[in-house]
């Protein structure tokens, strides 16, 4: 039976968290989730899975140079042999066996010598590429195991990992299908979940906010007000709520039509913004329609239409983990 993205997810932050890491007075050494966050910003953008050794080392020596808060040596050779241990990284276009992450010139020499080509073994990369829950999910584990009493963001910036984006699927991951509407016209209509669906789609993204909050949520650690990475996560749990519809209880449309990476075309807004104190939790949060959204925004009614999606958003909410609960 093949392995579905959440079964490779689970094994992929299991071998994550049985990485076995050199420890400092003040935490554990930052070479392998450097290199690991390197990598996953690779595997979002779609880019190459393999590089050439001058070109990891180059690139990963840079990060380690700058981000290496606990005395790490720009040497990406000891986090690559050793997440190639962990059955997480692959090298290839070498003769003989590939030595353990021990030694000094004795390594040096080896990557010398061979020159291998390596990157995140396939099935993950491919995994992170393509599905934003994952992707957050090993960010996350990441953060929590290895950053404490550290501020990852510009690590995280420097990868491609800090915006809200970084939760959404790729495009294309979703392939809408291909409808005739009722004068004939060809359109692409989202295709809604069943409720239980929804439902342990909504239940894992506010277990990762959750978890967020409790372990790794980066305003506390960091002062930062804003969490693009928690908007993000947010914004993925209010889609899976609505289930392609607008959550104005008052219109409850359905857009036709659907984004490139096979989205509805709804706008997850904070009923209160963040600007004004509005708490970043899909519980405060509403999926609307671009008309909806309008009214909210700058309408005569919004205030109005405010206090209704505050009760809507909430009751639905609390509905959908009862839902995932029972």
């Amino acid at each position: 039976m093949p392995l579905t993205d959440t079964d490779r997810s689970e094994d992929f932050l299991r071998r994550v968290r049985g990485l076995k890491a050199a420890r400092t007075a003040n935490g554990p050494r930052l070479y392998q989730p450097i290199t690991l966050l390197w990598a996953v910003g690779r595997a979002r953008r779609g880019e190459a899975r393999t590089l050439a050794w001058a070109d990891t080392d180059e690139a990963i020596g840079a990060l380690l140079k700058r981000h290496g808060a606990r005395g790490e040596r720009p040497r990406p050779d000891y986090p690559v042999l050793a997440l190639h241990r962990a059955g997480l990284w692959t090298l290839g276009g070498h003769i003989g066996e590939v030595p353990t992450a021990h030694g000094d010139s004795a390594l040096r020499n080896w990557f010398a010598e061979q020159r291998p080509v390596g990157g995140l073994a396939e099935p993950f990369h491919d995994l992170l590429h393509r599905s934003g829950h994952s992707r957050v999910s090993v960010i996350e584990a990441l953060l929590t195991t290895y950053f404490g009493g550290l501020d990852p963001v510009p690590l995280l910036e420097d990868t491609g990992l800090y915006d809200e984006g970084v939760a959404d699927d790729a495009a294309g991951s979703r392939a809408p299908e291909s409808v005739v509407d009722a004068a004939g016209s060809r359109i692409h209509e989202p295709v809604a979940d069943s409720a239980v669906t929804a439902a342990a789609q909504y239940e894992k993204w506010c277990r990762l906010l959750d978890d967020r909050a409790e372990t790794g949520e980066v305003r506390r650690r960091t002062g930062r007000r804003n969490d693009p990475v928690r908007s993000g996560v947010a914004r993925r749990a209010v889609l899976a709520r609505s289930r392609g519809a607008c959550e104005n209880p008052a219109c409850g449309g359905r857009p036709a039509d659907v984004t490139d990476a096979g989205e509805p075309i709804l706008e997850v807004d904070h009923i209160m913004d963040l600007a004004k104190g509005g708490p970043d939790h899909p519980s405060r949060m509403a999926a609307l329609c671009p008309n909806c959204h309008a009214v909210k925004t700058r309408g005569r009614s919004r205030e109005t239409l405010r206090a209704t999606l505050l009760e809507a958003a909430l009751a639905a909410h609390l509905r959908m983990r009862g839902v995932a609960d029972g």
